[in-house]
């Protein structure tokens, strides 16, 4: 009998999140992970992955935008359909086609189906690769006046939770973001309110952050998809902010400013 709901990437901003609602609600969870014997260029770890479970999460690491993913979630949403999955779940990005066509593969496995498809996430700033910048005072990035509806974490989770819980979400996809774009440098004033100290922001051009990635030891392959990010995507296609939060929890998401002010008073900028 199928009894586990499967998160990939299970670890991550989103997965642990996901995993810790699940839990809480006595859902039978199995996690998988770098550290755990799942592995997206690896197909022999899927199978066993796949073992007894009813509904997954996908979560495709590094990003969906990367060569081969969309073959390989498309591979992986078809085992799944083959082994009796019933439902998954699709972390994807807004405004990049290659993540769009991993929900196409997606959709097309023959399972139950939702799409999660969000901007760029808050917890960026308190939980990746900008971190670094609040602690030190000063954020650089190659971002001028375009602005991002910035989403919480946690309200990704509770959508995908409620899709991998709930019946009413097939054949739905969900664009999150939060309520208001802001630009980064608006973003950042409003951490500094939060934080009760100064936080700069400067726009630097593309080479220059891309080098200081790599400067201050980040792996080249992550420097060049957060470079393609900012260069390709923070454009303006992604400024208005969208109703999927809502659709799917039937209540407002959250604000940036409350995300700031959480995530001060947990100590994470401290």
């Amino acid at each position: 009998m199928s009894t586990y709901t499967l998160v990939l990437g299970g670890t991550g901003k989103t997965g642990r999140r996901i995993v810790a609602r699940l839990q809480a609600q006595g859902v039978e969870v199995r996690v998988g992970s770098r550290s755990l014997p799942f592995d997206w260029y690896d197909a022999t770890t899927w199978p066993g992955a796949l073992e007894d479970v009813e509904t997954a999460y996908i979560s495709y690491f590094p990003d969906l935008v990367v060569e081969g993913a969309p073959e390989r979630v498309g591979a992986f949403a078809r085992l799944a359909a083959s082994k009796g999955v019933r439902r998954l779940v699709l972390l994807s990005g807004r405004g990049e086609a290659e993540a769009q066509r991993a929900e196409q593969e997606v959709i097309a496995a023959g399972t139950e189906w939702t799409v999660v498809r969000c901007s760029w996430f808050a917890q960026n700033f308190s939980e990746a690769f900008l971190l670094d910048g609040v602690l030190a005072g000063e954020i650089a990035l190659p971002a001028g006046d375009v602005p991002e509806p910035f989403v919480d974490a946690e309200d990704i989770a509770d959508v995908a939770t409620a899709a991998l819980t709930q019946d009413g979400h097939h054949g739905e996809i969900y664009e999150l973001t939060g309520p208001r774009a802001l630009r980064f440098e608006e973003a950042a004033a409003e951490i500094a309110a939060a934080i009760g100290r100064e936080l700069r922001f400067v726009s630097v051009p593309g080479e220059a952050f891309h080098a200081g990635m790599l400067s201050a030891g980040v792996p080249e392959d992550e420097a060049v998809l957060v470079s393609w990010l900012f260069r390709e995507v923070l454009d303006g296609r992604n400024v208005e902010p969208q109703d999927g939060v809502r659709r799917a929890l039937g209540r407002a998401p959250r604000d940036f400013g409350e995300y700031a002010r959480v995530t001060a008073a947990s100590g994470a900028w401290a």
